[in-house]
């Protein structure tokens, strides 16, 4: 019966769309009325509101509804939301100032020239606005009004110029700072836990085990990766375009001719280029930089974007009056002296110890009180003139009040969706699809591309992504990134835009085009740049690095990269570590057997043992890493013959469980039905039936499953066994030349502090007990800071455990701090001796060993080993031989 409300909430849904009715109000009210309708009847037909849902009832519908709404306004984690209104105000803002104007004509002049060049000047334009705006329908028509009736003059194809302008208007989409990228963002991040609960369970139905590696775990997501993870593929595909209409124009002169440029190329043209293009570049550079490098947050980069546009307009649209420039050089110059004077001060309130310090305070907040007075003064200048900051801060207000409304509807749909078990009937129609993880991809993209034929992206992104990405994430046999999700469908949805008849950049272009531009010409002229579309999908399908590159490389370049002992990174250390060794082996090599041969005699025979052993260790590490190699040749090939049988029974014990679960919850019925009247032998029947089909399930799992299945978990086991111990070899080869060099290095320390431990001898015995109690506890606190003094701390204490006895016995701690001054003086002896004798050999074999044996103990990733691993990083890897 559930599957009945199920299907009136999507038919309502469908008709009320269907019918004009605004998505904001269509999506919560279809929800609300098949979850009354669904209450109602079970409580007029069984006596329980609850009977016919799946999965709780209106009580948990409501709970859940309550829940998002503070999700979206109130909670912390979600506070990327706020930069939607920032970055709409800031395109609304440059397009009504009339600067996306002027880019255009500067563009068009600049490629007029080359063949094709007006297709071009478009493409890099569409490009710059959808790194500046981002707001699809504004974008098409500031170019349809501008560039169309420019390339009709100039004989263009009219197929060619209406495919250029729709399709470059659709960038905004993809490339950052982009609306759809940060609500996929948010999107995803809750997406990103109910897929790593379910790929927990799929793990502990599959070993048994109760916890999950972390190194399995789905990587979660923020709107600064998508932003990252989207520039390089944007980037591929505005050189497809770029590169279509140059051989367009190669193979058709006549269809997109060069234009001329009129006048010269002189001094004027060019600053009037710059003028045109570096305020806009800038503003990208300021936004989008601060992001990838992590000094601001999406939010703070969106106020930077927003202020930055205000200050634009306010010169663009006062241009030619007096003091048009003012404001400008204003917010320049103070930016230019915050950061000199945030690179000379510490501006800290807090931390105010000078004069020094009050003076950087005093003049960062003169440079914040005349930057402020640059955006006031612009912000007066636009409310002033036309009216244009009240007018963008109406549209501002609009747009982002759809957007959060229909945030708080679709996520009333989704829980209703849930509640009548609409996502587990798409999980089990996805997982029983044969083809594994790319067939359930492939099927959700097409949906995701029809959809865009009738819905907006954000109705896509709030309402179909919570539902189908916890499903894609989970699945360990792709393992794919919610980065790489989020952009294939945000590439997706841009195709969607243009794909007749009903892509809304086509509406958009048809609305603002000459009658004697043909709709059929329009529709004529995307389907190349839709094909370059899907062809651009391919690629970024295929090579998932230009979506992961970026992300991960800010990641481990950071100031809070990971260190290399990472789960997350052992695989791609290891690959690495694999070929390195039978690259740099043999110096290796080398480096241990000069190491060998060199004469320790002078080190005492603890420290001498400990650091033999550990050339032993590193001598060994070359057969453990080659058995690790070995080992994972042998899994691969295992899992090849295992996989296709694994697949089988791990879809036959997925039906058994969901059968399981199904019955669990009958049974729960049948105790309930004695105390609620109801015939008990309906429910019986449907149990016996449930367990029927268990029992046909069973028998289809190959009798010789679990033996099959025990053996690649031998291999598998072999091989956490190999790459365990090459770790903990290495990891002791390398700390016992960290050990040895940490204690050589402090004969210097330790020599220092020998007068110290003098004068406490001498002092002792004219000490009372407290006080010479704590000048024991102080040698102590400075003798433990130098590595390898423990018998010195020891005896130390000793003398201290006197001080505090009832009865103290000077003369027992006097004697132990003599013997520990005894054992100081031979300890530097020593220390020196081998400083001077061994330790340039010993810092020799540490650099030889740095990049294989030591990898992994280093407190960061040493900048090589990152450049090497970011492409290992960057691809998906198959796990699912592990679950």
């Amino acid at each position: 019966m559930e599957y009945y409300f199920l299907l009136l909430l999507i038919l309502l849904m469908a008709c009320a769309l269907g019918s004009g009715f605004p998505v904001a109000f269509a999506l919560p009210g279809s929800a609300i009325l098949t979850i009354a309708l669904a209450a109602g009847t079970g409580l007029l037909v069984e006596g329980n509101a609850d009977a016919y849902f799946l999965h709780g009832g209106p009580v948990q519908w409501l709970s859940a509804g309550i829940r998002n709404l503070r999700g979206v306004y109130w909670e912390p984690d979600r506070d990327t939301l706020i930069a939607i209104p920032l970055f709409i105000f800031m395109g609304i803002m440059l397009q009504r100032s009339r600067i996306a104007e002027d880019l255009l004509i500067a563009m068009a002049q600049l490629f007029g020239p080359v063949p094709g060049g007006l297709g071009i000047s478009v493409v890099i334009v569409g490009a710059l606005l959808a790194a500046t705006t981002g707001i699809v329908g504004a974008t098409v028509v500031a170019m349809g009004l501008i560039s169309l009736p420019a390339m009709q003059a100039r004989n263009y194809s009219m197929p060619l110029a209406t495919g250029a302008i729709a399709a470059s208007g659709t960038l905004g989409q993809i490339i950052p700072p982009s609306i759809v990228l940060i609500i996929l963002a948010d999107q995803l991040s809750g997406a990103v836990d109910q897929a790593d609960s379910l790929r927990k369970t799929l793990f502990k139905d599959a070993t048994g085990e109760m916890s999950m590696p972390s190194e399995f775990a789905v990587a979660s997501t923020s709107a600064g990766d998508m932003f990252q993870g989207a520039i390089l593929p944007g980037l591929v595909l505005v050189g497809l375009y770029v590169l279509y209409i140059l051989g367009f124009a190669l193979l058709r002169p006549k269809s997109a001719p060069p234009v001329p440029a009129k006048g010269a190329l002189d001094r004027d043209f060019v600053k009037r280029l710059l003028f045109a293009l570096v305020p806009p570049l800038t503003l990208i550079v300021l936004v989008l930089g601060s992001i990838i490098y992590g000094i601001a947050t999406v939010n703070q980069a969106g106020a930077i974007g927003a202020a930055g546009a205000l200050i634009m307009a306010g010169y663009r649209l006062t241009e030619g009056r007096r003091m048009t420039y003012v404001p400008l050089v204003l917010a320049i110059g103070s930016v230019v002296a915050l950061v000199v004077i945030l690179s000379i001060f510490d501006t800290n309130v807090q931390n105010m110890n000078s004069a020094n310090d009050r003076l950087g305070v005093i003049l960062a907040v003169i440079s914040v009180g005349v930057l402020l007075t640059g955006i006031i003064w612009s912000a007066w200048r636009t409310y002033q003139i036309d009216d244009t900051l009240q007018g963008v801060m109406i549209e501002t207000a609009k747009t982002t009040s759809f957007v959060f409304i229909i945030l708080l509807g679709a996520a009333m749909l989704t829980a209703a969706f849930r509640a009548f078990g609409g996502e587990d009937v798409i999980r089990d129609f996805l997982n029983g699809m044969p083809g594994g993880f790319w067939t359930k991809f492939m099927i959700v993209m097409a949906v995701i591309f029809v959809l865009g034929f009738f819905l907006d992206f954000i109705e896509i992104a709030i309402v179909v992504v919570p539902i189908v990405a916890p499903i894609l994430l989970s699945d360990p046999s792709a393992n794919v990134s919610a980065v790489w999700l989020g952009v294939m469908i945000g590439l997706n949805m841009q195709t969607s835009f243009l794909t007749p008849p009903f892509g809304f950049a086509l509406f958009y272009l048809r609305g603002v085009a000459p009658p004697s531009v043909k709709t059929t010409q329009i529709y004529k002229g995307v389907i190349p740049f839709i094909l370059i579309q899907a062809l651009a999908l391919g690629i970024v399908g295929f090579y998932p690095g230009l979506v992961n590159y970026l992300p991960t490389r800010m990641s481990l370049a950071s100031e809070t990269a990971p260190p290399p002992r990472n789960p997350r990174l052992q695989y791609c250390i290891e690959r690495y570590a694999i070929q390195k060794f039978s690259t740099d082996g043999e110096t290796v090599k080398t480096a241990i057997r000069a190491m060998r041969n060199t004469n320790m005699d002078v080190l005492p025979a603890q420290y001498r043992n400990q650091f033999i052993a550990g050339l032993d260790h590193a001598q060994d590490s070359f057969q453990l890493i080659a058995n690790v190699d070995l080992i994972a040749k042998q899994v691969i090939e295992a899992d090849q013959n295992h996989r296709g049988l694994r697949n089988i029974v791990r879809g036959l014990q997925r039906d058994i469980r969901r059968l399981e679960t199904r019955t669990t919850d009958l049974g729960k019925d049948l105790r309930d039905a004695k105390y609620e009247g109801i015939d008990p032998a309906e429910i019986e029947a449907r149990i016996a039936g449930l367990t029927a089909e268990k029992a046909a399930l069973l028998a289809q799992i190959p009798e010789d499953w679990e033996t099959r299945d025990a053996q690649f978990s031998e291999v598998k086991s072999r091989e956490k066994r190999a790459r365990l111990m090459y770790r903990k070899s290495v990891d002791k080869a390398y700390q016992a030349v960290v050990n040895l060099q940490a204690v050589l290095n402090g004969a210097g320390s330790l020599a220092s502090k020998s007068r110290n431990l003098t004068a406490l001898e001498s002092d002792l015995a004219t000490l009372e007990e407290d006080l010479a109690e704590e000048r024991v506890k102080t040698e102590i606190t400075l003798f433990k800071a130098i590595p390898g003094t423990k018998s010195i701390t020891s005896l130390l204490s000793d003398a201290r455990r006197e001080f505090r006895r009832k009865s103290t016995d000077f003369a027992k701690a006097i004697q132990a701090v003599q013997d520990a001054n005894v054992i100081l003086a031979s300890e530097i002896e020593w220390r020196q001796r081998a400083h001077a004798e061994i330790s340039d050999s010993i810092e020799t074999y540490e650099r030889a060993i740095r990049a294989t044996i030591g990898i992994r103990s280093q407190s960061r990733l040493p900048k090589a080993l990152s450049d090497q691993i970011i492409g290992c990083v960057s691809e998906h890897r198959d796990i699912a031989q592990n679950f």
